[in-house]
């Protein structure tokens, strides 16, 4: 049956604005195997996410509906369980569905469980789960929530990354705490993933066609690489922020304006950097097992971000802002008969991913979902894919055209 149909590799991070890859221009950043990977198949250039904060955007996705039409308007939300989920659409076509990292599909339910197998997972579809905690659920717990704190536990290391994150949050998440992690670069929380994921692949029987979600909990502040990595970015020259202006804008946008001075906007911006890197490293440990295992030509991989990062421009920070850095999100998408080497205009939505995930694997199209599939656009069959695209949160309603 592995041959008959492929395998669906899913990878996506936490808060990676579009323009933070070496593919779109950015030379202040080192992401070779995402550029490879652009390479390789079709990048989008004009991806939106329904709601730029992540448990919304991570239910979207699941569903294929508008967050908000099924009760998901921030971050206090629940996947509903009489929702039909593509992960569950894969499992009942016979296909393995796993995830190693981040879902943010109950996130107000913290214990993800030891193992990651919390039982909630399998009635979403997943049948070889490991659900792995976020940097911030991690370390502002008083005792383990998940599979990596429990192994930064065995590792002796859990007191020191909570005590640290306990001295970050005091400061604020973003000023006067953008300093390196405290933790080895193998005991990062992107490395965990990464091992998990390369596991995960390597483990996994053939019989069966796979489906695999890893989800990266970094870039996401606080911005703390390891190390190793941010010292290769110590003095390397950022590009300025989009200066602002407070007049004839909301309070609740005025409110959120930090004053910070262009030194330490530009370290936030070197420590992200250093962070994608490293996230960009695993995805390439990933890739090349797909190529030892000699499974890469009939594994399609799709490369995505849940939501952006404002990174100081109009001196705000995070997401849930209706600017282009905030809603704009990465999306590459290659694999068998795609052609590679193209970058698209069409306006995408973040959870159009769900139902092409489903053409890939040879599902027909499910009825009533807001989600529209962009297979045609892979195919170099269809045109126009959206003539606009749509992004809300509690505070906002954004309307989006080429316009």
């Amino acid at each position: 049956m592995s041959k008959a149909k492929p395998n669906i590799l899913f990878i996506m991070d936490d808060q990676h604005r579009h323009d933070y890859l070496g593919s779109a221009g950015a030379s202040f950043v080192n992401t070779p195997n995402l550029d490879r990977l652009a390479q390789d198949g079709i990048r989008f250039r004009q991806c939106v996410t329904n709601c730029p904060v992540c448990a919304p955007s991570r239910i979207a996705v699941a569903s294929g509906y508008q967050p908000a039409r099924i009760g998901s308007t921030g971050n206090d939300s629940y996947l509903p369980s009489n929702v039909t989920t593509y992960y569950q659409r894969l499992r009942d076509e016979g296909y393995r569905v796993g995830c190693a990292g981040k879902l943010d599909l109950a996130k107000p339910d913290r214990y993800n469980g030891r193992h990651g197998d919390r039982p909630r997972l399998y009635s979403w579809g997943f049948t070889h789960p490991i659900e792995i905690e976020g940097k911030m659920h991690a370390g502002m717990s008083d005792r383990p929530q998940g599979p990596y704190g429990f192994w930064l536990e065995e590792q002796g290391l859990y007191e020191d990354f909570k005590n640290d994150y306990g001295e970050r949050a005091g400061k604020g998440w973003i000023q006067n705490a953008s300093h390196d992690s405290v933790l080895p670069t193998e005991a990062f929380a992107d490395s965990y993933i990464g091992q998990r994921a390369v596991e995960w692949i390597e483990q996994i029987p053939d019989d069966f066609p796979w489906h695999m979600f890893v989800s990266f909990v970094g870039p996401h502040d606080p911005y703390d690489p390891p190390a190793e990595y941010g010292a290769r970015y110590r003095n390397v020259d950022m590009p300025a922020p989009i200066e602002t202006s407070s007049a004839g804008k909301p309070d609740w946008i005025i409110d959120r304006q930090l004053d910070m001075s262009s030194e330490a906007i530009a370290e936030t911006r070197r420590q992200y950097c250093a962070s994608i890197e490293l996230i960009d490293y695993q995805i390439g440990r990933i890739l090349k097992t797909l190529d030892r295992l000699g499974i890469r030509d009939n594994t399609y991989i799709i490369f995505a971000s849940d939501h952006g990062e404002m990174l100081g421009d109009h001196g705000l920070y995070t997401k849930s802002l209706p600017y282009e850095a905030s809603v704009r999100v990465p999306l590459i998408v290659a694999g068998p008969g795609i052609e590679g080497g193209r970058t698209s205009d069409e306006l995408v939505e973040l959870i159009d991913v769900n139902p092409t995930i489903c053409a890939l694997g040879g599902l027909e199209p499910q009825e009533g979902i807001d989600a529209r599939s962009f297979h045609g656009v892979l195919a170099g069959e269809t045109g126009t894919h959206r003539s606009e695209t749509v992004s809300a949160i509690r505070n906002f309603r954004m309307i989006r055209t080429r316009e």
